[in-house]
């Protein structure tokens, strides 16, 4: 595959996807744009490890130490990359917009996707917010405006109308911004290595296999629950399936955008991960901080390149926020489009080709939930848990469809005769790290994770109930 992106709208290229995606029923209405660098970025630019890492930077030392992000990062990665690789196969089978919802919905029925639609819905807008509220917190205080919640909220809502905006006016734009982003986030963790080896005294590499845990909690406990800092960094590689109706040739630029935005993530997280650990002196004190990354950073370059490095890693929060608001929307069109939520919701602009009212109804949902400012903490594991929840459940309608000889046919990108152990490590992974993320963290945490989960999980079954007992009084005679 050529990670180069093709002209946009290739006609006979353009043209046999069209006519392809009618096979599944679905008409071309979106514009066809998005090569195979554009779909690797997209899905690299919201996974974006210069913003998940960087903000879990103190979760991940106070719960496990350098240990979470060396051994720690490496079982993440390893594990996730077989949801990524189940993922990916199935993204060349069924080549649709919204990535895990048609799948589910096609191998498993309605009540499949309506459960993958909304894990993947709340998973997504709550990194919309999370993602473009940290930047807020970021920026107020770099911009010397302060960090009262009313400016933050101010500087938040011009940060998601802007990305917006851009999502608006069409693919071309944000393709050629995900391009940017991919080579923004590649140059700035090599920046930011680069500096530390250089310039900051590094400790030995041993310093990787020490642990830490809050008083009160073994290390064992500590580790796994610190194991959120990497998940919550590979989350949202799904994008490249989402926007599969906007891509060239999808069966394979889709699945290797997947694949590879979670591998070049895994290997560049890791070394920008040892270089701050190693660099950032007194990892006592740099717990203690209120912001531990950037305490680290300052002891290690000093304040004034320390800043300077701040202002790369927002950037790329910008860069993830854009590309996460692409996605999202994507999905709230696709699932509108099938009636799953207010058809308007999936009205294409005539003039852009792009789902308008699907974007903006993805920023209001960004902002109501910022708004809801007591569930923020909960937020970034409530976030992975829909992902994970999302991702598993078409793995798992795969799993039984191959099994009833229902599976459909494989894409040229496939996993062959491994595809049964890929997706059984999958789905083990993704039971094991929703029994994890789900326990207490401290006695101010409780099981609040837990209660919210389990409330969701509670909302969306007598929703579904209830949509059931109405198709059913409409359909009877």
């Amino acid at each position: 595959m050529s990670l180069g992106a093709p002209p946009p709208d290739d006609g006979a290229q353009a043209a046999a996807d069209a006519a392809e995606l009618e096979r599944f029923g679905y008409k071309q209405e979106l514009r066809r744009g998005i090569g195979g660098f554009g779909s690797f970025a997209l899905s690299f630019s919201v996974v974006s490890i210069l913003t998940g890492a960087v903000q879990l930077y103190g979760h991940g030392l106070r719960f496990g130490g350098p240990l979470v992000m060396s051994l720690g990062w490496w079982a993440v990665s390893l594990a996730t990359l077989t949801v990524a690789m189940s993922m990916a196969e199935l993204a060349s089978a069924l080549p649709m917009a919204g990535g895990p919802y048609p799948w589910a919905r096609a191998l498993g029925g309605d009540g499949a996707g309506f459960f993958t639609a909304w894990f993947l819905l709340l998973g997504q807008i709550a990194v919309v917010a999370g993602v473009d509220y940290g930047l807020a917190q970021f920026l107020a205080p770099m911009l010397g405006l302060g960090g009262e919640r009313a400016t933050v909220l101010a500087l938040f809502g011009a940060l998601v109308g802007l990305h917006g905006l851009l999502n608006h006016v069409g693919v071309r734009v944000v393709n050629v911004c995900n391009g940017l982003s991919a080579w923004y986030h590649l140059a700035g963790v090599a920046l930011l290595i680069g500096l530390l080896v250089v310039l900051a005294p590094l400790a030995p590499l041993a310093r990787m296999s020490e642990s830490a845990a809050p008083a009160g909690m073994g290390l064992g406990y500590a580790f796994v629950i610190g194991l959120l800092q990497a998940q919550w960094t590979f989350t949202g590689y799904e994008a490249a399936a989402n926007v599969t109706e906007e891509t060239l040739d999808p069966r394979w630029v889709a699945p290797w955008g997947i694949f590879l935005s979670v591998a070049v993530s895994a290997v560049f997280g890791s070394a920008l991960l040892v270089a701050v650990t190693l660099a950032a002196g007194d990892l006592g004190a740099a717990r203690a901080a209120e912001n531990p990354f950037l305490h680290a950073l300052g002891a290690a370059l000093g304040p004034r390149l320390g800043t300077a490095l701040v202002w790369v890693a927002m950037g790329a929060m910008w860069f993830c926020g854009l590309g996460s608001v692409t996605s999202t929307s994507r999905l709230v069109y696709a699932y509108a489009r099938d009636r799953g939520l207010p058809p308007s919701l999936a009205r294409v602009s005539p003039r852009f080709r792009t789902p308008a009212v699907a974007i903006w109804a993805t920023c209001a949902g960004a902002v109501a939930l910022a708004l809801w400012s007591r569930a923020y903490e909960i937020m970034i594991a409530i976030s992975t848990l829909g992902f994970y929840l999302a991702y598993a459940l078409p793995v798992a309608c795969l799993v039984l469809a191959r099994r009833s000889g229902r599976a459909p046919t494989p894409g040229p990108w496939h996993l062959g005769r491994f595809a049964p152990l890929v997706n059984a490590i999958a789905l083990g992974w993704t039971a094991f790290i929703t029994v994890v993320f789900v326990l207490p963290q401290n006695d101010r945490d409780g099981l609040t994770t837990a209660y919210t989960l389990g409330g969701v999980l509670l909302a969306l079954s007598s929703a579904y109930a209830l949509h059931r007992v109405r198709r059913s009084a409409r359909s009877a005679p």
